[in-house]
């Protein structure tokens, strides 16, 4: 398996390495790089959405439907984004460390859903410098739901007024 040059070096480093320059910028990038993804995922969903949604003039309840259907799908490609980031980022000691999960994709993306809708998990934690993704991931979760509940409130309206 072809290892990005920032695990190469974590791998290398003792995984109570934590305070390693290096290794807090790669998840610094990394966060960067997933927070970005989703922004432009999320702008790019809700705005091919409403143009779709516009076309459906004479089938109110559908609309609805589909807008939820369509917020729900472009958030759990987000949370599933951001468990690719824990994979890639724990194969590198020196990043962190999860508790309690056996070290799956379905085990950081649960992680990543509980940490996305800052609901929280007491089963698994997270140690070390990955803790930073985690916090941020809390933050834009917060942000893009809301920002879908907008969306969604706006079709509603629409939907309201039109009756």
């Amino acid at each position: 398996m072809i290892r990005p040059p920032f695990i190469t070096l974590a791998a290398a480093l003792p995984a109570a390495d934590y305070q390693h320059w290096n290794v807090n910028a790669a998840v610094v990038l990394t966060t960067m790089v997933m927070i970005c993804a989703c922004v432009l995922l999320h702008y790019e969903v809700l705005s091919l959405l409403s143009q779709w949604l516009a076309r459906l003039e004479g089938r109110r309840r559908r609309r609805v439907i589909f807008a939820i259907f369509g917020v729900l799908s472009v958030h759990i490609a987000e949370i599933w984004i951001f468990g690719f980031g824990y994979t890639l980022l724990l194969l590198g000691p020196a990043f962190g460390q999860a508790h309690g999960l056996d070290g799956g994709v379905l085990d950081y993306v649960y992680i990543s859903a509980m940490t996305f809708t800052t609901v929280g998990t007491a089963d698994a934690y997270l140690s070390g410098p990955i803790r930073f993704l985690a916090g941020t991931e809390a933050l834009t979760g917060l942000v893009l739901i809301t920002w879908s509940a907008s969306f969604t409130f706006l079709e509603m309206e629409r939907f309201w007024r039109a009756r």
